[in-house]
């Protein structure tokens, strides 16, 4: 005899996504407002900063306790800030997890309390895993404070660490209870986490809005002279076309073979781990981009237009096309130093059958299951070339950079 019980458990997340300035401003009622739609009494709260975060505000623990106090009658900051490092580093250290989890432990955070996490990608990540396997999750409020997490990584539903000496091995799929985008956080930035970030926005543009690429190509000037309220377009954009996939896409918690939003990213994170995360994310994405587009156009797929394109606006906003670990793919496949290996680690990483995102035109994606190595290898080549030359051009508009760039001869 067999007998079946076949359960279905229809779930809905909601997370709103606030973008402010000021947030730790006692007279700003936006975090007050966000902790107690939770109901209950006085929310709990600890709180988890970045140092990095902290060395660029040293005010910034005493604005929040004052916030706190100020706010007294509805919320309960249990300890003075917790300190972590910023970076990849505190992926890669399984002790940084274990001193958040102590951290929840020793000050009662439960299901009913709150984790605020304010920092860039990395730390938003380690500690969303750490309080989404704390009493199987609690709830955790993300603060993003770089262009990249701001713009893409805070708004969607992964937290993960580094293991195995590969990116995100160790992970969940949690959802925030919140995200508060503060720009004033983006001031601080140095020049290459400001670029950095501006890569991701790229990414979506390409795939899902010609128009937004448009306004990036022709703002590219802007957004690389730390131009505020064009990043403020910048990052909000980003935001809204990330979320709108993660909610329509059908499968936000990846359970296919397919990742529509990790254009670029094979490559990107091989790269970033070759480099041992000397290389940021985001200048990782830009050289996966254009890696991904010149392979596209070699192949008969991108117009060579749109990959000019393409490749001035990268270069329009100083991210790079090229570094030395990319080298590596003239190898042997093989070869652990080999850019390709990452072809297979990226499979590995979903599961399933090889995906890979790839453009037909600006705005207009497709997926292939398999790339030839000689063409890669051959796009590598092309953009060291372009890389050598852009060294000597850097005060070019992104039109002029791409004017330059060399004709294409693909794949016959």
């Amino acid at each position: 005899m067999s007998r079946t019980i076949q359960q279905v458990v229809p779930v809905t997340f909601r997370y709103p996504v606030h973008f402010c300035e000021g947030l730790f401003d006692p007279a700003q009622p936006l975090l007050r407002g966000t902790l107690a739609a939770g109901g209950g009494e006085r929310a709990k709260v600890l709180c988890v900063v970045d140092d990095g975060v902290l060395a660029a505000f040293p005010e910034l623990a005493a604005q929040i306790s004052a916030y706190f106090a100020a706010h007294d009658d509805a919320l309960w900051l249990v300890a003075p800030p917790l300190s972590v490092p910023g970076g990849e580093q505190v992926k890669r250290d399984p002790g940084m997890v274990e001193r958040v989890h102590e951290a929840i432990h020793a000050h009662g955070i439960d299901r009913h309390a709150y984790v605020l996490a304010i920092g860039g990608g990395a730390v938003l990540d380690m500690v969303g895993y750490a309080a989404a396997t704390a009493h199987r999750g609690v709830r955790l409020i993300r603060v993003p404070t770089t262009v990249l997490s701001q713009n893409d990584s805070a708004v969607g539903v992964k937290n993960s660490v580094n293991a195995f000496g590969k990116k995100n091995w160790l992970g969940t799929f949690a959802p925030p209870y919140a995200v508060l985008n503060d720009r004033n956080f983006l001031t601080t930035l140095d020049d290459r986490d400001w670029r950095g970030g501006l890569s991701e926005a790229l990414k979506v543009a390409l795939l899902k809005d010609a128009v937004f690429f448009d306004w990036l190509e022709a703002n590219a000037a802007a957004l690389r002279a730390r131009d505020l309220n064009a990043m403020d377009h910048a990052v909000y954009r980003c935001a809204e076309l990330h979320l709108a996939h993660i909610a329509s896409s059908g499968d936000p918690f990846e359970q296919g073979s397919s990742r529509p939003l990790d254009f670029g990213h094979w490559a990107a994170h091989k790269l970033e781990s070759l480099s041992g995360y000397e290389l940021r994310h985001g200048e990782a994405v830009g050289v996966g981009i254009a890696l991904d587009c010149t392979y596209a156009a070699l192949r008969g797929m991108l117009p060579e237009a749109d990959w000019r394109r393409v490749l001035g606006t990268l270069l329009g906003l100083r991210l790079p096309v090229w570094v030395p670990d990319l080298g590596t793919a003239r190898q042997d496949d093989r070869d652990p130093r080999s850019v390709l290996t990452g072809l297979n680690e990226f499979r590995e990483h979903l599961g399933g059958r090889l995906t890979i995102p790839l453009l037909l035109g600006i705005g207009q994606a497709t997926e292939v299951h398999e790339m030839d190595h000689d063409t890669l290898r051959r796009s590598i080549g092309i953009l060291a070339d372009i890389h050598t030359r852009n060294l000597t051009i850097r005060n070019l508009t992104t039109r002029e950079d791409a004017a330059w760039l060399p004709t294409l001869t693909p794949v016959s």
